[in-house]
């Protein structure tokens, strides 16, 4: 089995892979290849302006005015071509950077709103905070490979070209510094490694609740001051924080241990240069220009053979970062997968039930058993029943949310049904795209819209706002009950073959429950509600009564209403 490092490096070449390997994958890998060339320039000018630093020095040791005028001359021209070659490495790289989190946050976001993955994710508690994977993790992850690549790229450059100057000092000196760095780095990851990285893991996941904590509180910010429920929530979300700040902490004092062995590590990289040539330099071998290029090579091949030590920190959050993107990759494609009996979904013109026994998503309860029914075209149908018997479960799979249990199901394709939920959903837009959605490519002129709020008792609102333009926070401006009304004008507009109301008039007085379901017997549309009110029955031919011990019952409005 796969421990948890394994498996962190198993995520980042999965989720690496999707860009580099796609069928548009070139455009990608000829900027790679220009960062590949570019790096070699750069690395080049390192070492260059190493060597021609170390004359600099010799000629001001051997107070020789024309060989130190030559030198600076020549510094002065390295520059001057290194300068434009550095910052264009770095810019390639961030524009590589970009392009990269922008194709991969639409393939995660095409891949998110598939076929309803993002509810089903939203049911596992496993995966948490996917917003934050989507936002924040997609950009540390896609930023910090490329700079551990560009790091990783320019370390090997540079270690060619800097071991070929060391070599030429001293031989010595290179091989003690190769077996120092290899030393260095298998304790950097033996000693520090899985630690951090589950650690910064964790980091993510207690940040992800606590901001979490607090958009909940924005959200309910009214129910919570109802009932005087500011306690409680302070509790918490300070309870929350302290998971924040108790993982920090030993994150902090980890990475501490980190810091003092790193710049242990850098300090006797900057020292042993010195201390090994001196002789050498005492005795006239060697001119003090080269403990300058010595020093220089030195560090730059510490640096690139310790690059697990000197990055560590930076490493193990991309790894976390690789690793929760793997795990929510793995979530999306296994969302609709079940290894359990599942209820079959075909697709027919009418809304059939077929010997439908239904269960939790955890198969642990079953809601109702060998259900069987017809919902023909105008044939409205009425579920009833105790609250928690499953009315609300038995529309989750009609709309396929839920397919746990066995039977079948017979119904027409999504584009022809409209669920209308007991809690609207209000866009973040316009009175307009309010009105449409979700049909957002709709084409409606002004009036026939304003016609719609006329027939909900919702002209006002044009009124209010001056224009079917305005975009305000609707969640918050309007009632539930206006709510309601504005998502029975989505139906209208719609005009389904079936529409599913689940409690969608609850808040709503009789009088205005009665416009609407009025409006609703005038137009073709077959509508199947669950509802507790019995001023509901005269709308509907059919009504479903559920009951508490899993049985169910089938029969005429009329035949109900009289027992």
């Amino acid at each position: 089995m796969l421990n948890r490092s394994d498996r962190s490096w198993l995520h980042l070449w999965k989720v690496a892979r999707l860009y580099w390997f796609r069928e548009e994958k070139w455009q990608a890998r000829g900027l790679l290849f220009l960062l590949l060339l570019l790096s070699l320039g750069s690395s080049s000018f390192l070492v260059i302006e190493s060597i021609q630093r170390g004359e600099i020095i010799s000629s001001l040791a051997a107070k020789d005015s024309q060989r130190f005028i030559e030198a600076i001359w020549l510094f002065f021209g390295l520059i001057v071509m290194g300068i434009p070659l550095l910052s264009f490495n770095s810019y390639i790289q961030g524009k590589l950077s970009l392009n990269w989190r922008r194709w991969l946050t639409d393939y995660f976001l095409n891949q998110y709103f598939a076929q309803q993955t993002f509810y089903q994710i939203s049911q596992k508690a496993e995966i948490d905070n996917p917003d934050q994977r989507l936002a924040e993790d997609i950009k540390i992850f896609t930023q910090q490979l490329l700079y551990f690549f560009g790091i990783f790229l320019d370390s090997m450059l540079q270690l060619i070209g800097f071991m070929a100057v060391l070599w030429v000092i001293s031989k010595p000196l290179m091989f003690f510094l190769i077996v120092y760095a290899v030393v260095g780095s298998m304790v950097t990851f033996l000693v520090f490694g899985k630690v951090l990285t589950h650690l910064n893991y964790e980091q993510f996941k207690k940040e992800g609740n606590f901001r979490f904590g607090l958009i909940r509180v924005r959200e309910n910010a009214e129910a919570i001051a109802f009932y005087q429920g500011q306690i409680e929530e302070t509790h918490q979300v300070k309870n929350k924080f302290r998971k924040v700040f108790g993982n920090f902490k030993r994150l902090i004092n980890w990475q501490f241990n980190l810091n003092v062995f790193q710049n242990g590590y850098q300090y006797i990289n900057f020292i042993l240069p010195f201390i090994v040539l001196a002789p050498r330099i005492f005795s006239g071998e060697l001119e003090i220009g080269a403990v300058s290029q010595s020093q220089a090579a030195f560090e730059r091949i510490g640096f690139a053979l310790g690059l697990v030590i000197n990055q560590f920190d930076k490493l193990s959050l991309m790894t976390a970062s690789a690793r929760r993107l793997g795990i929510l990759t793995q979530a999306m494609k296994t969302a609709t997968i079940s290894n359990n009996s599942t209820i079959e979904l075909k697709e027919k013109p009418e809304l059939n039930l077929i010997n439908i026994t239904l269960q939790t998503p955890d198969h642990q309860r079953s809601l109702v058993k060998e259900l069987s029914l017809t919902i023909s075209v105008n044939r409205s149908l009425l579920i009833v029943g105790p609250s928690g018997v499953g009315k609300s479960s038995l529309l989750r799979a009609i709309a396929s949310l839920w397919n746990s249990g066995t039977g079948i199901i017979e119904r027409p394709s999504r584009e022809k049904m409209l669920f209308l939920p007991q809690k609207p959903y209000m866009i973040l837009g316009s009175l307009r795209q309010q009105l449409l959605y979700p049909n957002h490519q709709l084409v409606i002129d002004d009036q026939q819209l304003l016609q719609k709020l006329e027939q909900v008792n919702l002209a006002h609102l044009v009124s209010r706002y001056d224009t079917l333009d305005c975009v305000e926070d609707w969640s918050k401006v309007l009632s539930l009950g206006e709510q309601q009304r504005l998502a029975m004008i989505r139906l209208l507009i719609s005009s389904p073959i079936y529409a599913i109301l689940d409690e969608a008039t609850s808040a709503l007085d009789v009088h205005h429950e009665s416009l609407l379901y009025q409006q609703l017997l005038e137009t073709t549309v077959t509508f199947v509600s669950v509802g507790h009110r019995s001023t509901l029955l005269k709308y509907h031919q059919q009504v479903l009564e559920l009951t508490e011990d899993h049985r169910w019952f089938l029969s005429s409005a009329t035949n109900y209403r009289k027992n």
